[in-house]
């Protein structure tokens, strides 16, 4: 045998060598090779949430909503203002109430008024959301003591 024919029958040659698709898997002594093909499933039990990781998350995820909450606001404010509806809706306050009375809906629906009450609305959220999925992580550490977590099987597809 030639000294590049051992080199390449070693093991660590072997290992070296890469391989691709289902080939790379090792497969065990006495399986046939059709077996290698089937995807491996496990089966995993969530029995404990980490309540200050759920807080994290949440709070940043609230924050992401928030900020979406008021682009949105400002940029439906917006349509509806290049659309006309505020003075169209002026226009019928002032057929419905009279000539007599001044009626100004942009007095109340003003751009700066609709953002700040968004963003009220909006940190409200991020406070309330963060605080509720925070009990219910612990709640649900509470219940998967109880009764044993939530089953979930995994595959590698």
């Amino acid at each position: 045998m030639s000294p590049a024919e051992r080199t390449a029958s070693s093991p660590a040659a072997a290992a070296a060598t890469p391989r691709s698709g289902s080939a790379a898997r090792s497969r065990p002594a006495g399986r046939p090779a059709a077996a290698v093909d089937v995807p491996r499933r496990v089966r995993l039990t969530l029995a404990r949430i980490d309540p200050w990781s759920v807080t994290k998350l949440s709070f940043l995820l609230s924050v992401a909503v928030g900020i979406a909450l008021v682009v949105a606001t400002a940029v439906v404010w917006s349509v509806l203002d290049g659309m006309g509806v505020f003075t169209d809706v002026n226009g019928l306050l002032r057929d419905v109430v009279g000539g007599d009375v001044e009626v100004d809906l942009l007095d109340y629906l003003a751009l700066g008024k609709v953002l700040s009450l968004a963003t009220v609305i909006a940190v409200v959220d991020v406070v309330l959301l963060t605080a509720l999925s925070t009990i219910l992580a612990f709640l649900y550490n509470v219940s998967s003591a109880l009764v044993g977590g939530l089953r979930v099987t995994l595959s590698d597809d």
